[in-house]
């Protein structure tokens, strides 16, 4: 068994796929390390993956675009399985018809407020001008983000740092603030997560229900689309 164990580390050390295998392998800790908390949200199981692959490539001094030539088969997946989240909201059609003004509402208050709160809080605090721009985009997805990071003059990589570290927290402390706020509507507690929270976040509110998920999905389409043509818009009237 040993020497079969070896032959396969032999195998993946010297291939591509090593990327993949840890990258499946830390979820799966991450899901194990979630389900013995008793779903905690402080053991989200993104973060705990995160954890152990820096974890990973520090201790085996590996340079991540090796580990991102075998774990970009996972990337990839990103696209389809964020147009999948549109299934589970055709089951909610007629509830969407009859929110859609207050939905359209919500999106400009949470870009506005996502962008401008934290380059606010960021400039008192006395940050660069590459730092606040570079926060704006940190509620929208990460490719997305990254792009509009970069059109403004921030910082893509640390915007990508940024975007999953708002979503990480926001899956963490979301449900949580929904109780302590007596927020119960399950579509509403979707649409903020996912316009705050974007992917992770709304990774997270399938745990919670199909119908938190599935607005949790439109809410960061909508964020997808409508920050990158509202936020230069809001920062240029700041003097950004």
């Amino acid at each position: 068994m040993d020497a079969d164990l070896a032959q396969i580390w032999v195998y993946l050390s010297t291939s591509p796929l090593l990327g993949l295998t840890v990258t499946l392998i830390a979820y799966l800790i991450g899901i194990r390390l979630y389900v013995l908390s008793g779903t905690n949200p402080l053991a989200n199981p993104v973060a705990i993956a995160i954890l152990f692959i820096i974890g990973y490539l520090y201790l085996s001094n590996t340079p991540f675009e090796t580990y991102f030539d075998g774990a970009q088969f996972v990337h990839f997946l990103l696209g389809p399985a964020t147009v999948a989240f549109a299934i589970p909201l055709v089951q909610q059609i007629e509830k969407l018809k009859a929110i859609w003004i207050p939905l359209a509402i919500s999106v400009f208050i949470g870009v506005a407020t996502g962008a401008l709160s934290s380059v606010a809080v960021a400039w008192l605090l006395g940050a660069s001008q590459e730092t606040l721009l570079s926060l704006a985009p940190k509620s929208i997805t990460t490719p997305i983000a990254m792009g509009v990071s970069e059109q403004l003059g921030g910082l893509p990589s640390l915007t990508a740092v940024l975007v999953i570290s708002t979503g990480i927290v926001g899956a963490v402390m979301g449900t949580k603030l929904f109780e302590l706020l007596h927020i119960r509507d399950d579509s509403v507690k979707g649409v903020a997560m996912g316009l705050n929270a974007h992917g992770i976040g709304t990774a997270r509110a399938f745990q919670v229900s199909s119908e938190m998920g599935a607005f949790s999905g439109l809410g960061m389409a909508l964020m997808a689309f409508a920050g990158p043509l509202l936020i230069p818009w809001l920062l240029s009237l700041f003097g950004f």
